[in-house]
């Protein structure tokens, strides 16, 4: 089993609800989120999949989320706006985007600082 990964970023605000602390306040992050993908056969250049159709689905995840109001977006309305539920939220709308044939998506890790990640796998 070959593990890929690829790494991108995204800007946006959020508060924490029902928290008594300083993230229950609006704040903002410079978040990065790392996608890992597996696949059994490297195929044509001895790849699984080219690094850039990867780059290019989760950019387009994160595309939707960067310079946003977390609290506000859909998804959130119902839960807490927390790298918890960011990880979630991205690792599904990649599966929905993912449609390369002995590619799996495995995991979503999202950093909000250097030293503190949430991760959502199936």
């Amino acid at each position: 089993m070959f593990i890929l990964c690829v790494k991108d970023t995204f800007s946006a605000a959020h508060r924490i609800d029902d928290y008594h602390g300083k993230c229950e306040a609006l704040h903002g992050h410079n978040f990065k989120v790392e996608a890992s993908f597996e696949g059994l056969e490297p195929g044509a250049g001895g790849m699984v999949v080219d690094f850039k159709v990867l780059k290019g689905l989760l950019k387009e995840v994160l595309s939707y989320l960067d310079h946003s109001y977390l609290n506000e977006l859909d998804f959130f309305k119902d839960r807490t706006a927390s790298s918890e539920y960011i990880a979630l939220y991205i690792y599904w709308q990649l599966k929905k985007l993912l449609k390369i044939e002995g590619v799996a998506l495995k995991e979503v890790r999202v950093w909000e600082s250097d030293s503190a990640s949430a991760a959502y796998r199936e």
